[in-house]
């Protein structure tokens, strides 16, 4: 009697993919919500970074905002004031500001 009720319940059970369905579809929701986004953010950043070049403005992750007066493979050296050099890696640099922005104080 056991084995009918047994048999019966085995042939009314879900086939084991629907188990990991919803797994699964978190893992696409975080691709494409999260890691995807991420990814594209991360390719321009490097495409900016890879395109300094003398006489760019830029903000670096500090905050501090200069020109690049010199740049190469690995660092690029930022003017902040007259005569105020800093040497950033180039990496730490978080964007590029457009020529011909306005103040912030306007």
């Amino acid at each position: 009697m056991l084995d009918l009720l047994a048999a019966a319940g085995a042939a009314d059970a879900p086939p084991g993919w629907i188990n990991w369905l919803p797994i699964v579809g978190m893992v696409v929701i975080f691709w494409f919500l999260i890691i995807r986004p991420q990814m594209k953010r991360q390719k321009e950043h490097q495409a900016k970074v890879a395109g300094l070049k003398k006489g760019d403005q830029v903000v670096t992750q500090g905050g501090l905002v200069g020109k690049v007066i010199k740049v190469d493979d690995t660092y690029a050296e930022i003017e902040l004031a007259k005569d105020v050099r800093v040497k950033a890696v180039k990496h730490t640099i978080a964007d590029l500001i457009e020529p011909g922005g306005k103040p912030a104080n306007d």
